[in-house]
């Protein structure tokens, strides 16, 4: 049995320097796929504790899941929200810590320009959405309007909650107690319209002979681009 460890944000590949750089876990479909290919067909298992992210990126991991050849578990250690839920339910067999939690609700995104833009917009939200019922609802076994209506109240799952509703198979650890909240928000931590200036930020380095990046543990003492990135991130104002 293969381990795969799915820990973080759900993010495309090209984003992936921009999260390593800044120290945070995250999941894309290029590692994914590659570990998948490594696997050759074997067993294997996802351990998940993640906040979901982008559906683009979540939906190849999906695909990428449905479509290996060998026999799949999920075991969600931690959270699988958004996106990271219907990658779990890729699998054949899910599992669910006593401490874990799973949240299911409507697509969501940031739109600008005129009236037909904001429509193209609503219609893809809409499209989203009909396909996340549809999924939830193939793999649950529950009315597609009971899955709308529990996607549209931003439903929290916690293990016995999911494995009754059937998103879940089995609660690992039956015997232990069960505690249970968790909290978090399932938003990103690296907005989209940061990616690009942080990249820049990266290649600017790189152009300057800063060979690699320092270690999470030692980026206090790269105090240039730490201030860069600061401003980024809106925690401190620009001389």
């Amino acid at each position: 049995m293969i381990t795969i460890q799915m820990n973080g944000e759900v993010i495309p590949s090209d984003y992936a320097d921009v999260y390593d750089y800044l120290g945070y876990e995250s999941i894309n479909p290029k590692a994914i796929k590659q570990a998948l290919n490594d696997a050759g067909g074997s067993d294997v298992t996802l351990e998940i504790n993640s906040p979901g992210g982008y559906v683009d990126a979540g939906s190849e991991i999906y695909t990428a899941l449905k479509e290996y050849r060998g026999n799949v578990t999920a075991k969600i250690t931690g959270q699988a929200c958004s996106a990271a839920s219907w990658i779990a339910l890729a699998a054949d067999h899910v599992e669910m810590s006593p401490t874990a939690q799973m949240m299911i609700h409507r697509a969501s995104t940031i739109s600008v320009g005129n009236s037909d833009d904001l429509s193209s917009a609503l219609n893809a939200l809409d499209s989203l959405d009909k396909s996340f019922v549809d999924l939830y609802s193939q793999r649950t076994g529950l009315d597609k309007q009971e899955i709308y209506r529990l996607m549209c109240n931003t439903t929290w799952m916690n293990a016995k909650q999911a494995v009754d509703k059937g998103f879940a198979d089995e609660i690992m650890f039956q015997d232990s107690k069960q505690p249970a909240l968790v909290n978090a928000d399932g938003s990103l931590s690296v907005k989209p319209d940061m990616i690009n200036k942080i990249k820049n930020l990266l290649h600017n380095q790189s152009t300057e002979n800063v060979v690699k990046p320092l270690p999470k543990e030692n980026q206090k003492n790269d105090s240039q681009l730490q201030k860069k990135l600061a401003i980024l991130f809106g925690k401190e104002n620009e001389d």
